[in-house]
Protein backbone atom coordinates (compact mmCIF):
# COMPACT_ATOMS: atom_id res chain seq x y z
CA UNK A 1 0.00 0.00 0.00
CA UNK A 2 1.30 3.41 -0.76
CA UNK A 3 2.23 6.09 1.58
CA UNK A 4 -0.33 8.40 0.80
CA UNK A 5 -4.71 8.15 0.43
CA UNK A 6 -7.30 10.13 -1.02
CA UNK A 7 -9.08 12.32 1.84
CA UNK A 8 -12.19 11.64 0.76
CA UNK A 9 -11.52 8.05 1.11
CA UNK A 10 -9.75 8.03 4.22
CA UNK A 11 -12.93 9.76 5.87
CA UNK A 12 -15.27 7.39 4.31
CA UNK A 13 -12.90 4.15 5.74
CA UNK A 14 -12.75 5.89 8.80
CA UNK A 15 -16.60 5.35 9.18
CA UNK A 16 -16.84 9.21 9.98
CA UNK A 17 -19.30 9.62 6.67
CA UNK A 18 -21.66 6.61 5.27
CA UNK A 19 -20.95 7.48 2.11
CA UNK A 20 -17.80 8.56 0.09
CA UNK A 21 -19.80 11.48 -1.51
CA UNK A 22 -20.89 12.78 1.86
CA UNK A 23 -17.02 12.57 2.15
CA UNK A 24 -16.14 14.26 -0.75
CA UNK A 25 -18.90 16.89 -0.21
CA UNK A 26 -17.33 18.19 2.98
CA UNK A 27 -14.19 18.35 1.83
CA UNK A 28 -14.99 20.31 -1.29
CA UNK A 29 -16.96 23.32 1.00
CA UNK A 30 -13.59 23.89 2.19
CA UNK A 31 -14.74 23.10 6.07
CA UNK A 32 -12.11 20.56 6.01
CA UNK A 33 -8.42 21.70 7.54
CA UNK A 34 -5.46 19.66 7.36
CA UNK A 35 -3.01 20.73 10.07
CA UNK A 36 -4.68 24.58 10.05
CA UNK A 37 -4.77 25.03 6.49
CA UNK A 38 -7.89 24.71 4.72
CA UNK A 39 -8.40 21.60 2.33
CA UNK A 40 -11.45 21.77 -0.81
CA UNK A 41 -9.61 18.96 -2.97
CA UNK A 42 -10.63 15.62 -2.58
CA UNK A 43 -7.66 14.29 -3.78
CA UNK A 44 -5.82 15.72 -1.42
CA UNK A 45 -2.83 13.24 -0.16
CA UNK A 46 -3.32 12.61 3.30
CA UNK A 47 -0.08 11.21 5.24
CA UNK A 48 -0.13 9.45 8.78
CA UNK A 49 0.36 11.92 11.50
CA UNK A 50 -1.69 14.51 9.92
CA UNK A 51 -4.29 16.38 12.40
CA UNK A 52 -7.95 16.75 10.72
CA UNK A 53 -10.15 19.12 12.12
CA UNK A 54 -14.03 19.47 10.21
CA UNK A 55 -17.72 19.94 11.62
CA UNK A 56 -19.42 17.12 12.27
CA UNK A 57 -23.11 16.59 14.02
CA UNK A 58 -23.34 19.89 15.46
CA UNK A 59 -19.25 19.70 16.78
CA UNK A 60 -16.05 19.84 15.58
CA UNK A 61 -14.16 16.61 15.26
CA UNK A 62 -10.37 17.10 15.76
CA UNK A 63 -8.19 13.94 14.36
CA UNK A 64 -5.02 12.33 14.09
CA UNK A 65 -4.50 9.84 11.30
CA UNK A 66 -2.85 6.71 12.25
CA UNK A 67 -2.91 4.37 9.58
CA UNK A 68 -4.37 4.55 5.91
CA UNK A 69 -6.88 1.81 5.10
CA UNK A 70 -6.93 -0.35 2.28
CA UNK A 71 -10.88 -0.55 2.61
CA UNK A 72 -14.13 0.18 4.35
CA UNK A 73 -14.12 -2.64 7.40
CA UNK A 74 -15.72 -3.20 10.58
CA UNK A 75 -16.13 -0.29 12.94
CA UNK A 76 -13.14 -2.09 15.31
CA UNK A 77 -10.93 -1.94 12.60
CA UNK A 78 -11.87 1.55 11.48
CA UNK A 79 -11.64 3.20 15.01
CA UNK A 80 -7.67 1.71 14.75
CA UNK A 81 -7.10 4.11 11.88
CA UNK A 82 -7.19 7.50 14.18
CA UNK A 83 -7.13 8.72 17.62
CA UNK A 84 -9.85 11.24 18.13
CA UNK A 85 -8.57 14.12 19.84
CA UNK A 86 -11.93 15.94 19.90
CA UNK A 87 -12.76 18.07 23.40
CA UNK A 88 -15.44 16.99 25.41
CA UNK A 89 -18.70 18.63 24.97
CA UNK A 90 -19.81 21.09 27.42
CA UNK A 91 -22.37 19.84 28.88
CA UNK A 92 -24.32 22.77 30.25
CA UNK A 93 -28.22 22.49 30.89
CA UNK A 94 -30.01 26.03 29.89
CA UNK A 95 -31.86 26.98 33.30
CA UNK A 96 -35.69 27.77 32.70
CA UNK A 97 -36.07 30.46 34.95
CA UNK A 98 -40.59 29.82 34.97
CA UNK A 99 -39.79 26.34 36.06
CA UNK A 100 -37.46 24.98 38.55
CA UNK A 101 -38.61 20.92 38.11
CA UNK A 102 -40.80 20.56 41.44
CA UNK A 103 -43.41 18.68 39.47
CA UNK A 104 -46.39 20.16 37.68
CA UNK A 105 -47.43 23.43 38.23
CA UNK A 106 -51.10 23.94 39.81
CA UNK A 107 -53.38 26.39 38.09
CA UNK A 108 -53.04 28.88 40.68
CA UNK A 109 -48.93 28.21 40.33
CA UNK A 110 -49.41 28.98 36.47
CA UNK A 111 -51.79 31.97 37.45
CA UNK A 112 -49.06 33.25 39.82
CA UNK A 113 -46.27 32.98 36.93
CA UNK A 114 -48.51 34.79 34.39
CA UNK A 115 -48.86 31.89 31.96
CA UNK A 116 -52.01 31.51 31.16
CA UNK A 117 -52.55 35.02 29.66
CA UNK A 118 -54.91 36.40 32.68
CA UNK A 119 -53.77 39.03 34.95
CA UNK A 120 -51.64 37.72 38.08
CA UNK A 121 -53.69 37.11 41.17
CA UNK A 122 -52.88 39.14 43.98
Amino acid sequence: MSETQRIDQWLWHARFFKTRGLATRLVASGKLRVDGAHVSKPAFALRPGMTLTFPQARRVRVIRVDNLAARRGPAPEAQTLYTDLTPAPETEVPANPRYEGKGRPTKKDRRSMGLSGRPPLD
